[in-house]
């Protein structure tokens, strides 16, 4: 399994980083693309740097490279994950504005009808940021806010986390024990 996992802007970054070392430790092959602010992001939320966030994927690619791999649909991938998504990032991948590698990858898997899953990372939302990701959803994008239940009783921020990046597996279809599901025993 191929599978993309772009890294915006927007808070949140510990869902990304989350995500990949769980990809890396399940042996899933994972093409990283991270924007500018969400280089950012990382750091300031995570503490980590760029460098250290390439070591947990498996190929990176600079976000201003347009002639990178997964930016064509000849290049054979499974998924795409965008966590955590900015407002921005939900807006250009709706509206087809492939301006960087990140967004480019996005339209290329709609345009080949690969699975691609969005994690938005704003509240509230207003009326745009509904549409965009409306129009997001009608195009077979999965809208997955990164909005935990709290039935399984989380005890931490990683608890939290780990439901999330679950629910993410869940959407590729990747098995996993990271969360408790509704009606499972403690």
């Amino acid at each position: 399994m191929k599978v993309i996992v772009g890294v915006s802007g927007g808070s949140g970054a510990i869902y990304g980083v989350a995500l990949l070392k769980v990809l890396k430790e399940l042996g899933i092959e994972t093409h990283l693309v991270v924007s500018t602010l969400g280089e950012h992001v990382v750091e300031h939320e995570c503490g980590i740097k760029l460098d250290e966030l390439k070591k947990l994927a498996t190929y990176y690619h600079d976000n201003k490279n347009l002639a990178a791999p997964i930016a064509s649909g000849s290049f054979k991938t499974d998924a795409m994950v965008i966590v955590p998504c900015s407002m921005k990032t939900v807006a250009s991948v709706a509206y087809g504005l492939s301006d960087n590698l990140l967004t480019r990858a996005a339209d290329v898997s709609i345009k080949e009808n690969r699975k691609l899953i969005v994690v938005p990372r704003e509240s509230p939302l207003s009326t745009i940021h509904l549409e965009n990701m409306l129009k997001l959803s009608k195009l077979g994008v999965t809208v997955l806010p990164p909005s935990p239940g709290f039935y399984s009783q989380p005890e931490s921020i990683g608890d939290i986390v780990a439901l999330i990046v679950g629910r993410i597996l869940d959407q590729l279809g990747i098995e996993h024990n990271l969360l408790k599901r509704w009606g499972e025993e403690a």
